[in-house]
């Protein structure tokens, strides 16, 4: 029976590491102790002052297209997650296209902060289903390093750049995308802002740059911890019950990666083995949208995910944003 599935999945970070010793060294008040206790992260990568979020994404896509068989050629969509494009104007996705020589490819952009690859994930179904596309690639990419205030340590230890990839596509073979599910509370999106730019602040200028606008800012970040929790923990939750599976068959939870703190918090909650979540997070940071897909593609080419195997995707994010993915490898 056909069925939504991907076939295929790629990921690129990019080579330079941004070690916690090295952002003590800029002089913040902080050092590696104080950062891993805090949230776990060991290092992250950053991107070249050349590299776009779009180069990012060319790597990523082009291993995904290489894993599922397919050329660029094939594509009739391409999506791409992301709160950090090249510009504001034409879409990231859009400079992907001309990169990939994808030309019969339809692309756009979707904005939903850490939450961004499931929301994509989402859309592509829907093309899939109603069956106005054949092949998408979804690619979930930042350059989170660009947005940051390095003298804001609540914050700018947290973030990296790299982006992930799926291929997906309507047929009888490839991992079976069961479900997602998508939530958004705009009443609370002012609690992770990254404000200028936008219509409701003043143009770039010198005094939107020296107020901090173009930098993002993590607001009240214990509530924020504590939203978060409930975020993920619901979308496990819909998704397990949606799919009429017992949550103790999951057999991996492959969460946005946003804390340590917070999925051990969650694993003893909720009575999962912490083995089950897959973690970049030491290595890599938090990567926003692109992080879950990073680390779906590194489990399945490490072997990790085995075929038949239950993988749940939950994520949390700006917006507020939420939501899950199930899928049957």
């Amino acid at each position: 029976m056909e069925s939504v599935r991907i076939i295929g999945t790629g990921s690129y970070v990019p080579p330079a590491v941004l070690t916690n010793a090295d952002i003590a060294a800029m002089g913040l008040e902080t050092t590696d102790e104080w950062i891993v206790s805090r949230t776990g992260i060991k290092e992250r990568r950053m991107a070249d002052a050349d590299v776009a979020t779009s180069d990012l994404a060319l790597e990523a896509g082009q291993k995904a297209l290489i894993d599922s068989g397919l050329s660029a050629g094939d594509l009739d969509l391409i999506i791409v997650a992301t709160i950090t494009p090249d510009t504001c104007c034409p879409a990231a996705a859009n400079w992907l296209q001309a990169k990939l020589s994808a030309s019969r490819a339809v692309t756009f952009d979707v904005t939903a902060a850490c939450s961004g690859f499931i929301f994509a994930l989402n859309v592509a179904e829907q093309y899939l289903k109603n069956k106005t596309a054949r092949y998408v690639l979804v690619v979930a990419a930042e350059v989170m390093t660009r947005t940051l205030n390095w003298s804001d340590r609540t914050s700018c230890i947290l973030w990296g750049d790299g982006a992930g990839a799926a291929v997906l596509s309507r047929g009888e073979s490839g991992a079976a995308l069961l479900s997602t599910h998508l939530h958004t509370d705009g009443a609370n999106g002012q609690d992770l802002l990254l404000p200028g730019g936008g219509s409701s602040t003043t143009p770039i200028c010198h005094e939107s740059v020296d107020r901090g606008l173009h930098c993002l800012k993590l607001i009240e970040a214990n509530l924020s911890f504590r939203v978060a929790v409930k975020g993920f923990t619901d979308g496990i939750k819909e998704a397990a019950e949606f799919n009429r599976i017992q949550i103790a068959d999951i057999d991996w939870i492959i969460p946005h990666q946003a804390n340590m703190r917070m999925f051990q918090y969650m694993a003893k909650s909720m009575q999962i083995p912490f083995e089950r979540f897959y973690l970049t997070l030491p290595k890599y940071g938090n990567i926003s949208s692109a992080s879950c897909a990073i680390a779906l593609d590194e489990a399945v080419r490490d072997g990790s995910i085995q075929k038949g195997q239950l993988v749940c995707l939950p994520v949390f994010g700006g917006g507020l944003t939420r939501g899950s993915a199930m899928i049957r490898w």
